[in-house]
């Protein structure tokens, strides 16, 4: 039975990035930039006001507050922001201004309103103003030459700002890795339909999307797929080639699921075997196509596919989008029940995780792990939280003992 970091190893191995492409940069958002973007212009362009008030020569206002008396200056106009003509300030005069306006020619500072008594034609100083005071200069965010956005930058909307400040409507990045979700099994039928005797509704191909889209992937929900060897060659060898992930539940265990595996051999290498962990611990894992495709065989039981999804599947899709740390955060806590876990096998187990708010102290009550309880209930993965890592040498977890926990998504 191989470990859950060896077989971990393995899918690893076999990530490979999707080749970047360039996106409108309202695309580009959550994904990884490709490129150093270096800005040909300074940010700002000109020097503009950063305040709604009055551009002065900060030396016609000095005296104020020094004894010299009120002083007053004519107001030469006004510039609003998006002003293209330019204009020229005399000593010993004042310019309305809007925030983002053109700062004129020889105004080397802005007089907040409050700062005045607002006058339109002429206006009354009441503080004097130091130089470049609510002035934003030529490139005081960034000088030509500078990267805005550097390679390997996951692009969030501080970026994306910075893309179009600095007048870029396309970047290069790592795409989203296309991921396929199909099912084998003649007892499936889709949630349009109404289930006969002894038919079950098609959980996996739905709940596995989903999963695969909070991963981060472009996810292709194939849904149930015929297993005929001929129909299942054709439809699998079409979503090896159009995708960098393939994913098919229900294809360990049973007769069906050898016949799956028989016809995918002829595509490429595909093993199943066990792997030390409840639940899920039959899976396969192969790469097939001309392009050696990282492909997954996942269990049947809904509970048992997502928790290997996450284990696997999750970590791969991760990678592929260049992402440093494809694990989820684990931290520590204080188990509030007992934990029954399987020897020789690490356990994945469903639990709500929580916080004391006077010590801030993790605590987590497991959800379907206490002994005697069933692995494979759909409902209480729905209200989970996170996953509780029991290590393979540990059967048994006494309430207030201290466990792993790894987080899941955060519902909103």
């Amino acid at each position: 039975m191989r470990s859950v970091e060896e077989q971990q190893a393995r899918v690893a191995a076999a990530a490979v990035a999707p080749r970047p492409v360039r996106v409108a940069i309202a695309e580009s958002q959550g994904l990884m930039c490709a490129e150093e973007v270096v800005t040909e212009r300074p940010m700002p362009g000109f020097d503009q006001a950063a305040i709604d008030g009055y551009a002065v020569r900060s030396v016609d206002v000095l005296s104020v507050g020094d004894g010299a008396g009120e002083i007053s200056l004519p107001v030469m106009g006004s510039i609003e922001a998006g002003a293209r003509t330019p204009s020229r300030l005399q000593p010993r005069q004042a310019a309305r201004v809007q925030t983002g306006a053109p700062m004129p020619t020889l105004a080397d500072a802005v007089l907040p309103l409050r700062w005045t008594d607002g006058g339109e034609n002429r206006v009354r100083i009441l503080r004097s103003v130091r130089s470049g005071a609510y002035v934003r200069r030529t490139g005081d965010d960034v000088q030509p030459g500078d990267v805005a956005v550097r390679a390997g930058t996951i692009i969030g909307p501080a970026q994306v700002g910075l893309l179009a400040a600095v007048g870029r409507d396309r970047v290069l990045v790592h795409p989203r890795p296309r991921l396929s979700v199909m099912c084998v099994g003649g007892e499936l039928v889709d949630v349009s339909r109404n289930p006969g005797t002894g038919q079950v509704y098609d959980v996996n191909s739905y709940a596995l999307a989903a999963a695969g889209r909070d991963a981060g992937a472009e996810v292709n929900r194939v849904g149930i797929i015929s297993t005929d060897p001929g129909e299942l060659r054709e439809t699998v060898e079409g979503q090896v080639n159009r995708n960098e992930i393939v994913v098919i539940a229900g294809a360990v265990g049973g007769a069906a699921a050898e016949s799956v595996r028989t016809v995918l051999s002829e595509l490429g290498e595909m093993e199943v075997a066990r792997i030390a962990m409840h639940p899920g611990s039959v899976q396969g894992f192969g790469q097939l196509g001309r392009d050696r495709v990282p492909v997954f065989l996942l269990p049947a039981n809904p509970v048992s596919a997502l928790v290997v999804f996450e284990v696997m599947v999750r970590p791969l899709i991760r990678l592929s989008l260049g992402k440093r740390q494809p694990m989820r955060r684990v931290v520590q806590a204080r188990t509030l029940s007992p934990i029954s876990s399987m020897a020789g096998r690490t356990g994945y187990l469903r639990g709500q995780l929580m916080r004391d708010q006077d010590t801030g102290e993790y605590l987590v009550q497991a959800l379907g792990g206490a002994p005697g309880a069933s692995t494979h209930l759909l409902a209480t993965l729905a209200e989970a939280n996170c996953l509780v890592v029991i290590p393979s040498e540990v059967d048994e977890v006494r309430t207030g003992e201290t466990v792993d926990v790894a987080f899941l998504a955060q519902r909103g």
